[in-house]
């Protein structure tokens, strides 16, 4: 396919994200009125937490947090329709931690009974919305614990059995097991925020969090907010079923890409892609790079290669455990990785600062995708590159996703210079077995068997 078929840069198209509003430098006492914005300062919010809000430098809410927080400030049931980046998952924090200073404590209040649950359905959005709270918190006396599957059961065990947690954030299954052992007890939740519905179906944990539903107070007696991408006849029943004439609130898909993003096409071709890639972090010494492939063996191959080549570099894909997850996201987030390479696995729920660049080294077979991708850039208000490579495989999903978006897309060739010819590696590159190569290796040699010898064999 030829070059030609794309057209110069990509247009920038207008939308709000996560933490839209925020403003470095000094945060004003008097935020200005703005036309068309809301204020945080107009809205019921307790002072502890306004503190912190002008401590992350939050000036206007964006779409969701305007439409959510006037309802939820209040006591209502919400259900809103908003994916990643929309800035969600403030508005429920700020919800339950006013809440919690508002109306105190029940007395003779048990240890091990939260007064607020947050479920998500990933380990990595647990952990990234208990960060928030902390920040959302910090002048406040509530506690606040993530519960989560694969690790530290005996430590978040012992933090619920000892102590006096208010806000819970977790995912189900592990939460369920807390439960079944009497671990936890929600008899006293009085908010419960189910994140992420959409996703909680397609993994299969409905079942799982019907029963936690159950759990907790009647909805007559808790005030009940749910989030989803998208509000399919399955999620409305499920709104239905949980929250108590809910109001509906829903940020559509055009809204989420931000304008603090310049989104650029180079066309390339596959042989080229590479040599793009590397000449563009090296040339620009880019710090901190998240870079996105379609498949598990191209993101494999991409992380070793970019290691041969110099650059400490971290892969993220759905075979990676639990734990080594979390130490590539950490390494990442604390800069002793410059790069990232990831599958989509990393598109929804992955929130870390500073990332400046966001390369789609393949180009998303799903055009909800790429906006989830290039939503991991240009977060807290700062300025974000996304850089997409439109090659003869990847051109052909570009008016796909100008669909998507409603807008019109455009490329252009790279610099020459970026296309300058390879050095040579500084390392040899080793691959590792693939997971299930190394099971059968193990199972092979605790049988005793070898290559070509029969299976009546010993080794």
């Amino acid at each position: 396919m030829s070059r030609s078929f794309i057209q110069k840069i990509f247009a920038w198209f207008r939308g709000e994200e996560e933490e839209a509003g925020v403003l470095r430098g000094t945060f004003p006492r008097e935020v200005p009125v703005a036309a068309g914005y809301t204020r945080f300062q107009d809205l019921p919010i307790r002072q502890e937490v306004m503190r912190a809000v002008a401590d992350l430098q939050f000036r206007y809410c964006t779409p969701i947090q305007a439409a959510v927080l006037p309802q939820s400030l209040v006591g209502s049931d919400v259900a809103g329709q908003a994916q990643t980046g929309t800035g969600k998952t403030a508005a429920f924090l700020i919800t339950i931690l006013t809440h919690l200073l508002t109306k105190p404590a029940p007395p003779k209040r048990r240890l091990s009974s939260p007064r607020a649950l947050v479920l998500a359905p990933t380990r990595e959005l647990v952990l990234q919305i208990e960060r928030d709270a902390r920040l959302l918190s910090k002048y406040t006396p509530c506690s606040i614990l993530a519960v989560f599957g694969g690790m530290e059961f005996d430590k978040q065990k012992r933090s619920l059995r000892d102590n006096q947690v208010d806000i819970v954030v977790a995912t189900p299954g592990r939460l369920l097991d807390f439960q079944r052992r009497k671990y936890v007890n929600l008899g006293m939740v009085e908010i419960l925020v189910i994140d992420e519905a959409d996703r909680m179906l397609d993994m299969g944990f409905i079942p799982d969090v019907r029963r936690i539903v159950e759990g907790t107070p009647p909805k007559g007696r808790r005030q009940t907010m749910l989030f989803s991408a998208t509000l399919t006849p399955d999620v409305r029943r499920l709104t239905s079923s949980w929250t108590r004439d809910a109001k509906i609130i829903e940020v559509t898909p055009e809204n989420i890409a931000v304008d603090t993003i310049d989104q650029q096409v180079f066309i390339t071709t596959t042989d080229e892609k590479f040599a793009l890639l590397y000449n563009m972090i090296a040339q620009q010494n880019l710090e901190r790079v998240l870079i996105f492939a379609n498949r598990r063996d191209v993101s494999m191959r991409l992380a070793e290669k970019l290691k041969s080549y110099g650059f400490s570099t971290g892969l993220l894909t759905g075979d990676v455990d639990q734990q080594r997850r979390i130490k590539t996201l950490e390494a990442f987030r604390t800069g002793r990785n410059r790069v990232l390479v990831a599958t989509d696995v990393a598109a929804r729920g992955l929130h870390i600062e500073g990332i400046s660049h966001v390369i789609n080294y393949n180009l998303p077979t799903n055009a909800e995708d790429y906006v989830h991708r290039i939503g991991r850039t240009g977060r807290a208000g700062a300025s974000g590159i996304s850089v997409s490579f439109a090659c003869e495989d990847d051109a052909p999903q570009i008016p796909v996703i100008e669909e998507f978006i409603g807008k019109k897309l455009s490329a252009v060739y790279p610099n020459e210079t970026w296309l300058a010819p390879l050095p040579e590696p500084q390392h040899r590159i080793v691959r590792s077995p693939r997971p299930d190569h190394q099971k059968r290796l193990h199972d092979s040699r605790r049988h005793g068997y070898s290559r070509g010898r029969s299976h009546h064999s010993r080794g």
